[in-house]
């Protein structure tokens, strides 16, 4: 059977932090017989980034950033038993929900939001908003992250079905390897600049290095280049994803920052929380509702509620004790919180709806 997925990009993580997530959940469901299509525009110069090539396992389109080109796209649906449009794609957003009137009347019909916190802020300061017309008439809305508040925000708005299916890790690709010197810090963030996420990488991040001038930090990711930062911080620019693992590997301890929405929604934990632990890292994450729900904190997760937390874990952190933590979460997201444990879901999920339509369709 079939998956048309519509997304950001599969091949590329540049400006897209959906990339591992996608790469992780639609592999694992192809490992368990879906034939993927994924379709992804040429946009913000992601082909001139790509840090994969196309995988075996999935069938990548990559559409003109045209009304043509999204039209010709959109056309794909119709062969799909599962037609997904998910959230943030970047261009032609609205016209591509589109694609659920091209479905076959026998196929299931999916919204799949990476971004649930800012979509739902976007629909309810739009009454007329395409997506509230959409949503009554699609069979499923799955969000990686936001638990029952999100929930109850979707049904609210009149989808018939909501449920969370969470970031989680891909051993194979996010993994314990050498520590490099490049990535040598005690605090290592990878975040690219974004503006709702800016103020919490200021106070978690930024005021413990200023209150640290001991220790040393690192930043990786884009658009810091005009931030003023403490001198004891080092920014490294855009890292791909082919050295996740090293960056995680290396410092001390990497901290990982949620975005305003994210952290006020709670239960949406970032697809960085589990590339670092699956690393064997040693994390610290800011504070946000429903953390204890995946990792136990001071064993397998240090959280911090202000920039003074930070600073105090890591002046009270041993390299004994990082190295305790960090194996100590990923021997909790191997058990938990893998990419194969989110597609048993998905599957059964697309599987037992599939059935079910076509039963009644025969009856």
């Amino acid at each position: 059977m079939k998956i048309a997925f519509y997304g950001s990009s599969l091949l590329s993580a540049y400006w897209n932090g959906a990339a591992t997530y996608y790469r992780g959940l639609l592999g694992a469901l192809a490992e368990k017989g879906w034939d993927i299509l994924f379709l992804e525009p040429d946009a913000f110069d992601r082909q001139q980034h790509r840090d994969i090539d196309p995988p075996e396992w999935a069938e990548v389109v990559v559409w003109e950033n045209s009304p043509q080109g999204c039209a010709a796209a959109m056309a794909r649906a119709g062969d799909a038993d599962v037609v997904v449009k998910a959230s943030g794609v970047g261009v032609f957003d609205h016209e591509l929900l589109g694609v659920f009137d091209r479905a076959r009347d026998d196929a299931l019909t999916v919204y799949w939001d990476v971004d649930a916190p800012a979509t739902l802020a976007e629909i309810r300061a739009a009454p007329d908003h395409p997506l509230r017309q959409v949503l009554p008439r699609i069979d499923h809305v799955l969000t990686y992250g936001g638990g029952s508040p999100v929930i109850e925000a979707f049904m609210a708005l009149g989808a018939r079905d909501c449920r969370p299916i969470y970031n989680a890790l891909d051993p194979a690709t996010h993994h314990p390897v050498q520590p490099d010197g490049r990535f040598s810090a005690d605090l290592a963030l990878l975040a690219n600049r974004l503006p709702d996420r800016e103020s919490r990488i200021d106070r978690f991040f930024l005021e413990p290095a200023a209150l640290s001038p001991e220790r040393r930090f690192l930043l990786g990711g884009s658009g810091w280049g005009d931030k003023s930062m403490p001198a004891n911080v080092r920014a490294v620019g855009h890292v791909g994803t082919g050295e996740h693992n090293a960056f995680n590997c290396t410092p001390l301890a990497v901290l990982n920052v949620a975005r305003d929405s994210m952290a006020e929604i709670g239960f949406s934990p970032a697809t960085r929380v589990f590339e670092a632990t699956g690393a064997g890292a040693c994390l610290i994450t800011d504070y946000w509702e429903g953390v204890d729900q995946f990792l136990k904190p001071d064993v397998e997760v240090l959280v911090a509620r202000d920039g003074k937390d930070v600073a105090d874990h890591l002046a009270a952190l041993t390299p004994e004790r990082a190295r305790a933590i960090g194996e100590a979460a990923r021997v909790r997201v191997l058990a938990d919180h893998t990419y194969a444990k989110r597609a048993e879901t998905v599957d059964a999920l697309f599987r037992g709806a599939l059935t079910a339509r076509r039963e009644r369709s025969a009856a």
